[in-house]
């Protein structure tokens, strides 16, 4: 039973005919005369710092090397510093007293005292999820007293359940849950009652709560009987007493090439979770961490497109902030047997191998490493805790890269390779960093291999990159850092409108000379644009574009010159008129996880009649479309939407309105837009 991976909806998985087809297909080959890939790292595009339990896995009470030694120091070796317990949907059957999970099988050697020696043997933070499908908040408190009273284990992150929209409230069901009361409203009221008796044992815990993932089923859907989605609904209710939000993702995909290309969903997924903990706990939104506490590619998990979609995952997540990320899992079992790229995938989910057997198929030794493994090697090499990730882009779809700066001064930069057949040449420009001349350091993860190799190869600015490959540099500058400033603090924004916002930020702590001036950089991908300066610690930003998402950083030049490293970033967006001679707004009115229907009011707020009229509006991303519409003429090429009026509402006088609609279907999170025009005039936004 230890093969089975409970924790996630079949609905999720391509069917298995699907899988065999299309695993095998890869994405396209280069040519041979492809010209070199651009590569640009702007150390002035500041992203987040990666947290000391960045890099995680999750460890399951069906396994039975949970608490092994050789697992514990394979864990360490690869640097993980996260592992959750006891394991996915075990976790709302499991109760720890008995360690008994009614239902469901449990290995000998996986209690709780022995999952926390593995932990400490690892060097890992735990990270609990208490039953809250079988349990109740008392037997969650009394865990509480036992770690962390009794045994002093200084548990601190402690989830409130695992999966519990999959308890049949939305139609799929495979989450237990004995409560005769189901909705996301009774999970919340439930979540208060367990966080309050928790931390009247221990009020210095962390307390998690589960939400959905954009654009991952059951994200968006309003069930029969509620009032609006799970994450509004829970957080509605519960956001003044938690402490982090849990998301779990396993993108779903047509084949390994387009699985590979679904971190780019990482920054509008993460913006719009932010978004909702904004809208529910206000002043206190900052201190609400968010964990991706698993996760895992879901295709192809043994072989090297697992290893690149895990690699690029946690980079990209850890880009934005999120303190852990998850793998699921250490061991898990063999499935469905496929080759991927000359190599055989046993269909697993684990990290490591767990010697079992498929068919006349058997995995490798017991604890032989899967390529993930060494994908979460290299991330842990290459993003430290406290590192500051920084913008890294490309020109090639088929070559992501990503950048962390150190506090020495140093420089990582990872390099992956999507393509299964053809090398890549790259060409790398610094933007805020002058590379030392000398050969960098180079990590590489080639396909097929059973170890990452270390070497010096290249230039700090022209690297090959194999196939099917991770790449890693670490760069020394060419000249000495000491003396700078230190980065600006958090900054922050205020009187936001349509076409200004006021920035402002704590003082940089001066180096070898005092702080001449701050200079607020916007990030464009990776080029940054500087939208001013000031000798003091806050401006007013003008000119900006109405509806428009902006990711600012500020840096500090002292008197001789030298520059800071870029403060933590900012995002806001901008508003529109409060002021208009028209007004808009689109309503989201019933939603379907990759799909919704939309009413749109348009209302004519001018002195002057209007006869006959076209709205425009711009999508955010290129996987939003219109599918139909109805009461207007619709039309959209690439991102823009065009409206045109009929007959029947075309004429609008003072204070008029109509009301439109569409379908839209969306393959990614869904970010709506805010700024609309209509007959050329920019909007107000309802």
């Amino acid at each position: 039973m230890s093969t089975l991976r409970i924790a996630r909806p079949a609905i999720a998985l391509l069917t298995g005919a699907a899988v065999a087809v299309q695993v095998l297909t890869g994405v396209p080959a280069a040519t041979a005369d492809t010209a070199p890939v651009n590569v640009t790292v702007n150390t002035r595009a500041g992203l987040a710092a990666a947290s000391d339990t960045a890099v995680g896995a999750n460890h399951a009470i069906w396994d039975s090397n949970l608490g092994t030694n050789e697992t514990a120091d394979l864990l360490k070796a690869a640097g993980v510093k996260m592992l959750r317990y006891p394991g996915g949907s075990y976790a709302d059957i499991y109760h720890w007293k008995t360690h008994t999970a009614p239902g469901g099988y449990v290995a000998p050697g996986t209690d709780f005292d022995t999952f926390m020696r593995a932990a400490q043997r690892t060097g890992a933070q735990p990270l609990v999820i208490a039953n809250y499908g079988t349990g109740s908040a008392a037997e969650a408190a009394d865990w509480v007293e036992y770690a962390n009273v009794t045994k002093k284990y200084g548990v601190k992150y402690w989830e409130i359940g695992n999966e519990n929209y999959g308890n049949g409230h939305y139609g799929a069901d495979w989450e237990a849950d004995d409560h005769a009361d189901k909705s996301p409203a009774e999970y919340a009221r439930n979540l208060v009652q367990y966080a309050d008796a928790m931390k009247a044992v221990d009020p210095t815990i962390k307390i998690g709560a589960v939400l959905t993932t954009p654009a991952n089923w059951p994200d968006g859907i309003v069930a029969d009987g509620d009032q609006a989605t799970w994450n509004d609904t829970v957080l509605s209710v519960a956001a003044s007493k938690i402490d982090f939000v849990i998301l779990h993702w396993y993108p779903a995909h047509n084949d390994v090439a387009d699985v590979l290309t679904k971190t780019a969903h990482i920054p509008d997924m993460l913006y719009l979770v932010r978004k909702q903990i904004a809208k529910h706990a206000g002043a206190r939104a900052g201190d609400i961490g968010i964990a991706m506490t698993e996760i895992n590619s879901g295709i192809a998990p043994n072989t090297q497109p697992g290893a690149l979609f895990a690699a690029d995952a946690y980079a990209g997540l850890m880009e934005q902030g999120v303190f852990t990320i998850d793998w699921w899992n250490v061991h898990n079992g063999a499935g469905t047997i496929s080759t991927v790229a000359g190599h055989t995938d046993y269909g697993d989910f684990g990290m490591l191998s767990s010697a079992t057997c498929s068919g006349d198929t058997c995995e490798p030794p017991l604890n032989t490493p899967f390529a993930p493994y060494h994908a979460l090697s290299m991330i842990s090499a290459f993003a430290r805790p406290g590192d500051r990730f920084v913008r890294a882009a490309t020109d090639e779809p088929l070559v992501a890269a990503h950048a962390a700066r150190r506090s020495n001064g140093d420089l990582a930069v990872l390099l992956i390779n999507r393509d299964p057949d053809g090398e890549h040449q790259v060409k790398i420009d610094y933007d805020g960093f002058t590379p030392a001349g000398e050969a960098p350091t180079v990590q590489t993860l080639t396909n097929g291999a059973t170890s990452v190799s270390t070497g010096h190869s290249g230039t700090a600015t022209t690297q090959t990159l194999p196939p099917y490959s991770l790449t890693t540099l670490v760069l020394h500058p060419a000249t000495a850092t000491t003396g700078a400033p230190a980065a600006p603090g958090q900054p922050t924004a205020s009187d936001v409108t349509d076409k200004t916002a006021t920035i402002s930020w704590p003082a940089a702590a001066p180096g070898a000379s005092p702080v001449a001036k701050y200079e607020i950089h916007r990030q464009n991908g990776a080029v940054t644009e500087q939208l001013g300066e000031t000798s003091g610690t806050s401006f007013t930003v003008r000119n900006l574009v109405p509806g428009t998402r902006y990711t600012v950083n500020v840096i500090a030049r002292d008197t001789a010159g030298r520059v800071s490293w870029a403060s933590a970033p900012l995002t806001f967006t901008t508003g529109t008129p409060d002021k208009s001679s028209c007004s808009v707004r689109l309503r989201d009115t019933s939603d379907w996880g990759n799909g919704f229907v939309a009413t749109v009011d348009v209302a004519n707020t001018g002195t002057a009649a209007v006869d006959g009229w076209t709205l425009h509006f711009t999508w955010p991303t290129g996987w939003q479309t219109v599918s139909s519409g109805w009461s207007a003429s619709w039309t959209q090429n690439g991102t823009s939407v065009t409206v045109t009026s009929t007959p029947d509402n075309g004429k609008l006088a003072p204070g008029a309105s109509t009301s439109i609609g569409f379908v839209g279907a969306y393959s990614g999170p869904n970010v709506l837009p805010t700024a609309f025009t209509l007959n050329g005039t920019l909007c107000t936004a309802q």
